[in-house]
């Protein structure tokens, strides 16, 4: 059984967004087209409480992008962004919605942020996310979406810890810095995942 997992495609995201993942609107058609080829398709969803931890705006004297220690991990300090209630935090219009059997969301906790579809960063809580593949049946997941050198990378290192065959459908994500995606596409390599392209998948 195959899923194909939609990381946070979401419009603050996006150009004209929060918090935009450069030609982060790129990755829509492909997520569209992708989707009938599985059996399962499921989407997260970043939805933060206002005055979020993660956010720049909760710590005085420090600007966006500052990397602070917050709760003995590294936290990077970025704009306010998918507030839960507001647009910007709704999965993206253009989204095709009909095929997602399953929403989670993550960053819900004010004190911790949350990259990983999966888990919290500091590996506190689960979303509930792999028990439910497994209960599924999935052996394999493959994530498009974004950013590819945040949420994406992150899902996929937790989906490769919790026993999944993990592909990251490259052309389907974008990321937000490059040479940061360099390093996560080799750590996710290292980890024994797999990077391959949408038209390995579409006929």
């Amino acid at each position: 059984m195959k899923a194909l997992l939609l990381i946070d495609i979401q419009p603050d995201f996006v150009p004209g967004g929060c918090l935009p993942v450069p030609d982060g609107d790129a990755v829509i058609p492909l997520a569209n087209a992708l989707q009938p080829h599985f059996e399962l398709v499921v989407a997260t969803q970043d939805w933060h409480p206002a005055g979020h931890q993660s956010f720049a705006s909760s710590h005085a004297g420090h600007a966006v992008f500052d990397r602070i220690s917050l709760h003995g991990h590294e936290q990077v300090l970025w704009p306010d962004h998918c507030v839960q209630g507001t647009p910007g935090a709704a999965l993206h219009p253009q989204l095709d919605q009909h095929r997602i059997e399953a929403i989670f969301r993550k960053g819900t906790n004010p004190e911790i942020d949350s990259y990983s579809g999966f888990f919290d960063n500091g590996h506190l809580k689960s979303t509930g996310l792999a028990d439910y593949l497994r209960g599924r049946g999935v052996t394999e997941v493959y994530l498009a979406g974004l950013a590819a050198d945040y949420c994406v990378y992150f899902t996929a290192k937790d989906a490769l810890t919790e026993g999944f065959a993990t592909y990251v459908i490259e052309d389907a994500t974008r990321a937000i810095d490059a040479e940061g995606y360099a390093g996560a596409r080799a750590d996710v390599q290292h980890r024994g995942g797999q990077l391959i392209q949408s038209a390995d998948l579409l006929p």
